[in-house]
Formats: structure tokens, sequence, C-alpha cells
């Protein structure tokens, strides 16, 4: 027969298992998902060594994973008293996981197409205004346009992600159970 702290452990495996899978969703490895599901249920904080036993990886696996994880903000390191070996908690708050990985993602992805339009701008201005082919000059202007209209997005992708760190965005999408 199984006893109760079996099966808050079983309860905890399956957990673990689904925050891993969603992760995937979001373009985080199953296994480093495991180790945020480790550290999430984890009523104290955990060392490198205590996370590679936990989740049954190679220390390089869970360094790399933890690595990551700080990246994102998911997890914080915590200096614990008469050890030398860094600890780890797991950040609770999934809406604040949610908000710092989109935000980061959303600047990552601006900042990647701002360097492009920065680089090819000039080209295309240039050959919309000085070419003599009708041809190369309607393409040179078509791109133009579609780039603006890049820029368009940018701005309300901006606006939402400083809505999202300014916390208006919970006034007209308030987190249902959360202290008024």
């Amino acid at each position: 027969m199984q006893n109760d702290l079996e099966k808050i452990e079983e309860s905890r495996d399956v957990l673990i298992s689904s925050i891993a899978q969603t992760m995937v969703i979001y373009g985080v490895t199953p296994s480093v998902g495991r180790i945020y599901g480790v550290l999430y249920f984890s009523k104290k904080s955990m060392s490198l060594d205590e996370i590679k036993d936990a989740v049954a990886m190679s220390k390089g696996s869970v360094s790399t994973g933890l690595r990551e994880l700080l990246d994102t903000e998911m997890i914080i390191k915590v200096w614990k008293k008469g050890d030398r070996k860094d600890h780890y908690i797991a950040e609770r708050d999934f809406v604040k996981n949610f908000i710092s990985f989109f935000v980061k993602n959303i600047r990552l992805e601006r900042n990647i197409i701002m360097k492009a339009n920065d680089k090819v701008k000039p080209l295309l201005e240039d050959v919309a205004h000085n070419t003599e082919s009708e041809e190369a000059k309607e393409e040179a202007l078509h791109d133009l346009k579609l780039m603006n209209d890049t820029l368009i997005y940018f701005d309300w992708t901006k606006r939402i992600i400083d809505a999202m760190e300014s916390g208006e965005l919970f006034k007209y999408f308030p987190i249902e159970g959360e202290k008024k």
C-alpha cells in the first residue's frame, strides 16, 4: 500500500513533467523544465549537486540549464550561510516568469529586425531615389514600405511590453484571485 508521502512524490513527478512539457512551447528544453520544476516544488534552496541528483542529469547539463533559467529570471541564485556552493530557488510567480520571458523575446526580435532595417534602409533608399530602372525603383519602394510596416508592429509590441512592465496591463486584464 502506497503511503501518503509516496502519493505526494508521485503527484509532484506528474506536475514537474507537465511543467517540463509546457516549457517546450516557449523554446525551453524538457530537461531545463525539469530543473525548474524541481526547484519550484522545493521548500529550500538547492545546490547544483542536489539538483543534479534530483533530476538525474549530468553536472554539466544541470549547470547549463541553471544558466538558462538565470538568464530568463525563472530562478534566482542565493547565498546560503555556511556553504560555499551556489544555491538556487525558483521564481514561483508564473505571471512574472511569463512577462520576463515575453519581454526578453520581443526585445530580441525587435533588435534583430531593427539592425537589419538600419543596415538595408540606406541601400534601398539609394536605389529608390537614384536608379534609372523603374523596376528596381518599384522593388525598393515596395521593400521600404514593408520595412515601415514592421515599425508599426514594433511600436505596438513596445507599448505592450511597456504596459506589462509598468503593470498597466493589469488594469485591463486583472489576475483573478489577486489581492485587491
